[in-house]
């Protein structure tokens, strides 16, 4: 079998209720990644966390230094786990976590995380380009509720788009009890 990693995307306190970009079904999701997680760990699988930081303090959210922009503790890191501060949608931008990827030898990812429509969208379809088979938990991911030109789309609709087009091209998409069961 492949070496895998687990990549945790910006599982982070400001993406929770009272936070201050709250995701639909991000207690759910956050629960599901925590299973992944400790599933990974009792493997010895790499884990790798992504954190998002804005770069200046006005941000909407992840504001540098903030207890919003920590990861939540549903998912906190071990200190053996590396966390890659990002400042970018794509995680890959700017940062070490190919660098961190490759040194381990890893062919295949595991994905979960916020938000389906944008940090986890860029990673996986960036993760699938850099040549790594992806596979994408959907339901260890949460979305947030967009408007596009008149158009108010739910959070749910949002995020089933973004995991068919994912599925469609970039990765394999499973839920968290078809992961943990393969």
């Amino acid at each position: 079998m492949a070496k895998y990693a687990l990549i945790v995307i910006d599982i982070q306190n400001d993406y929770f209720p009272g936070g201050r970009w709250a995701l639909s079904g991000m207690e759910q999701a956050a629960d599901n990644a925590a299973q992944l997680l400790s599933a990974a760990r009792a493997s010895g699988d790499l884990v790798v966390h992504i954190r998002h930081e804005f770069p200046t303090a006005d941000a909407p959210f992840f504001a540098p230094g903030s207890s919003g922009a920590q990861i939540h503790p549903k998912v906190q890191n071990l200190a053996s786990e590396p966390v890659v501060l990002k400042h970018h949608i794509n995680a890959y931008c700017e940062t070490e976590l190919k660098s961190i990827l490759d040194a381990s030898g890893i062919e295949k990812v595991v994905i979960c995380g916020a938000m389906s429509h944008m940090c986890v969208d860029a990673a996986t379809r960036a993760s699938s380009d850099l040549g790594y088979q992806c596979t994408v938990v959907h339901d260890a991911c949460a979305a947030r509720d967009l408007d596009f030109n008149g158009v108010h789309v739910p959070a749910a609709q949002a995020h089933a788009a973004f995991m068919a087009a994912l599925q469609f091209g970039y990765a394999t998409s499973v839920s968290t009890a078809e992961f943990l069961a393969s």
